[in-house]
C-alpha cells in the first residue's frame, strides 16, 4: 500500500493580493501530490462580539463574508482540477485554522506572511508563527 506525501492541505487565505504566492504554492504541492485542498478564510469577528455594536453602525458580518466568500473563491478558481473543500471561519484566526487543520487530519497548512518586523510582529505576532507553534501538523510558511 502507497500513502500520499500530502493527501490533505489546507490554504489559510485572507484574500489579499500579498497572499496569492501561497496559493499557488499550496496548489502546485496538491498538484504535484494529488492532493485535496481545504481553502479556510477566517472572520476575526472576536472585536465585535466583545462590546455591542452601536446603533448607527451596521453588523459588519454581511461584508466580512462576502470578503470571505471573493477570497474562497480565487483558491477555487486558480485549483483547475484539484478538488477543494471550502469553510468560513469565525474567531481568532490562528486558533480557528488549527482547530480545522485537526478536525480534519490535514497533513499540510500552506499559509501566508506578511512579513512584519520590530516592534509591530513584537507586539501582534502573526497568524503564520502561531500557526506554526501550535500545530503538530507541517506548516509551510510562504513569503
Amino acid at each position: 500500500m502507497t500513502s500520499q506525501l500530502y493527501a490533505k492541505i489546507l490554504i489559510a487565505t485572507d484574500g489579499s493580493d500579498r497572499n496569492k504566492t501561497a496559493i499557488e504554492e499550496g496548489l502546485r504541492i496538491a498538484r504535484m501530490c494529488g492532493s485535496i485542498i481545504f481553502a479556510v478564510h477566517v472572520m476575526d469577528t472576536r472585536r465585535f462580539d466583545a462590546s455591542p455594536t452601536d446603533a448607527i453602525m451596521a453588523d459588519p458580518r454581511p461584508v466580512m463574508q462576502k470578503q470571505a466568500e471573493d477570497a474562497l473563491a480565487i483558491v477555487s478558481t486558480a485549483a483547475q482540477g484539484i478538488t477543494v473543500e471550502t469553510a468560513v471561519l469565525e474567531g481568532k484566526p490562528d486558533v480557528e485554522i488549527v482547530r480545522y487543520a485537526e478536525e480534519n487530519g490535514v497533513d499540510l497548512i500552506v499559509i501566508g506572511t506578511h512579513a512584519k518586523r520590530g516592534f509591530e510582529r513584537l507586539l501582534l505576532g502573526s497568524v503564520a508563527e502561531q500557526v506554526l507553534r501550535s500545530t503538530s501538523c507541517k506548516v509551510l510558511v510562504v513569503k
